[in-house]
């Protein structure tokens, strides 16, 4: 018989991140860009990080993306992440500019390589839905 998972730890909802984490539960991932200077950021600030502008517009991803970097987790820091043994934490970067760190999913099969092309894939962790990523 198998042990049940425990809960992962739920993200603070705050004002600003709220919609975020409303438009993944409809299955759409978001990202906020400035409208002075078209830089494009994750996660949510109520500021540019590149200008400091306060003029800016939530866009959804195409949920296309490219893996930056990764590291596998073999020890787990958190009983949430015992049974999920061993998982992957990636710098993904989507094709619309903004990096976030998220999971790769699916890859037991081949190696990850660096600028690997990454599809994104919404998945439900209890009350919450969580933005992971599976290779091309």
């Amino acid at each position: 018989m198998s042990e049940a998972l425990t809960p992962i730890p739920v993200p603070e909802m705050t004002e600003l991140s709220r919609p975020f984490w409303d438009a993944l539960r409809q299955g759409t991932l978001t990202f906020q860009r400035c409208r002075a200077c078209g830089h494009a950021w994750l996660p949510a600030r109520s500021e540019c990080p590149s200008c400091l502008g306060n003029a800016w517009q939530r866009e959804a991803s195409t949920g296309n993306a490219r893996l930056v970097s990764w590291v596998v987790y073999h020890q787990p820091y958190h009983p949430a992440f015992k049974q999920r043994l061993p998982y992957t934490v990636a710098a993904v970067q989507l094709d619309e500019g903004p990096r976030m760190i998220s999971n790769i999913v699916g890859a037991e099969a081949a190696p990850l390589q660096i600028d690997q092309r990454l599809r994104l894939r919404i998945e439900n962790e209890g009350e919450i839905s969580v933005p992971r990523f599976t290779p091309v």
